[in-house]
């Protein structure tokens, strides 16, 4: 079965691979996320503990989530029923492949409603509408975009017709060709960013706010109160380091796994997996140095979290100078950073389809996005039409509970599934066959699956529902 190929296709080489699932990993959350709660946590010395995080969890669990995916060479959900066939495992573990595509499903039907923001925000930056803007015009523009559920609609529909045109045309000539294009395009576009941003005069400020040490900040929790700092020791920066390397490689939501399975059979999974890392976390750093220096020119609050993107940024791009260029710049890449990953989350249910009820891609990519594109329509309602307590289950809207159900329940149970199945249900004979690798390092990573990766990810569990 190891040596078949995937009847959807294959990666033509190991660098496209690695494009394709670094451009899964690469989402919007990269752009302003970590470089936000690296200077909230501690800047230079959390960069630290987050690598660590990323060697002990990210890449071991990567790397069986890849290997599974080439050893399976099907869906996520059929790879791994015919693996548990073939280690004489209970059919059980077919829930891991389920629970990776819903998680996917899911994940994809508010995250396209968040990018078709980022579409809006190309067209009104390069209209000009943020020239000489000051806040309460930006709030005033963002209120009227989710204010507006026909609007949201119109993007969140181009949004999700422009995914589903990749993912319909194949591994080949839709997927393939599409990050050919996108991830060059994007770290371009962020090299671009940094040009201008150095030449802000705060860019060094910007370097001291994302890699200026701060270990106390990495085991306390600090707040200024009546204006004074007071802090307290805790764990948290390093469960938010311990999270943030688990769900920024895309981890337990089937990408990886059927991208895998498009894997040619010479590549070497280790260092591919470790190549992805380390781009993944090289975009998540670069864009900092490039957002954080137009931050402090501007005199804005780079703790601003996801504000930051389109209730922030705006104010500085009506501000600098080529303020409009550059502003259409950042959203561009903005948009190019959320279809990367868009394309990698639908394929699983897509190649799912094409499996197991014979359809062609273009009709399966059509019945994924016309059923994404509807669940979709629940997390635009709950920013207008359903936004009222009425409308809430557990204090959540529609919107917040699919984002916590996916990311705080079935992305670690899916994590840490794949490392119980990797590590103690699959053979070594299997693993060891797939990875190609002896000695020191094969039993590092053994250690690391069986023991480190699903402790780590059972803590990242118990921190996102509440529990520590």
């Amino acid at each position: 079965m190891s040596e078949k190929l995937s009847i959807h296709g294959q990666w033509s080489s190991r660098l496209i691979f690695i494009l394709a699932a670094t451009g899964s990993a690469v989402g919007l959350g990269n752009i302003w996320k970590f470089p936000y709660i690296t200077g909230e946590n501690g800047g230079g010395a959390f960069v630290a503990v987050y690598l660590l995080c990323i060697a002990a969890i990210g890449v071991p669990i990567m790397m069986a989530e890849i290997m599974l995916g080439r050893r399976g060479r099907q869906s996520p959900i059929n790879t791994m029923t015919a693996l548990a066939r073939e280690e004489n495992a209970n059919l059980v573990w077919s829930v891991v492949g389920w629970s990776g595509v819903l998680a996917g499903f899911f994940i994809l039907s508010y995250y396209s409603v968040i990018a078709g923001w980022a579409l809006a925000y190309v067209l009104r930056a390069a209209s000009g509408v943020f020239e000489g803007i000051d806040a309460t015009g930006v709030q005033e523009v963002f209120n009227n975009l989710v204010g507006d559920p026909e609007r949201l609609l119109a993007w969140h529909t181009l949004f999700m017709v422009m995914s589903m045109t990749v993912v319909a045309r194949g591994v080949r000539a839709g997927l393939e060709k599409a990050v050919t294009y996108l991830m060059p395009a994007l770290f371009l576009l962020l090299i671009v960013m940094v040009g201008y941003a150095m030449n802000t005069g705060y860019f060094v400020q910007g370097l001291e706010f994302l890699f200026e040490p701060d270990i106390k900040r990495v085991f306390e929790r600090c707040e200024i109160v009546a204006g004074m700092e007071q802090c307290e020791l805790s764990g948290k920066p390093v469960l938010v380091a311990l999270g943030h390397a688990f769900f920024t490689l895309s981890l337990g939501m089937g990408a990886i796994m059927v991208y895998g399975s498009y894997m040619p059979r010479k590549t070497s999974i280790a260092r591919s997996a470790l190549l992805i890392a380390f781009l993944d976390t090289l975009v998540a750093l670069v864009a900092g140095m490039a957002i954080f220096p137009i931050v402090f020119a501007n005199g804005l609050e780079p703790g601003a979290g996801p504000g930051l993107i389109f209730q922030t940024l705006p104010i500085a791009f009506g501000a600098m100078p080529a303020g409009q260029f550059f502003g259409t710049l950042f959203f561009v890449l903005l948009v190019f950073a959320a279809w990367s990953s868009a394309i990698s989350l639908i394929e699983p249910a897509v190649a799912w389809l094409v499996e197991n009820r014979g359809m062609s891609r273009i009709r399966a990519a059509a019945w994924i996005g016309l059923t994404t594109w509807v669940l979709g329509l629940g997390s635009i309602f709950s920013f207008n039409l359903w936004s009222g307590d009425e409308y809430k289950l557990f204090e959540m809207t529609f919107f917040d509970l699919l984002d916590y159900l996916a990311a705080n329940i079935m992305l670690p149970a899916g994590g840490l599934l794949i490392a119980l199945f990797a590590g103690w249900v699959m053979s070594s004979q299997s693993s060891r066959a797939e990875f190609a690798m002896g000695g020191v390092a094969y039993q590092l990573w053994r250690v690391l699956i069986r023991f480190i990766s699903p402790l780590a990810v059972v803590l990242v569990f118990l921190n996102a529902v509440g529990i520590i």
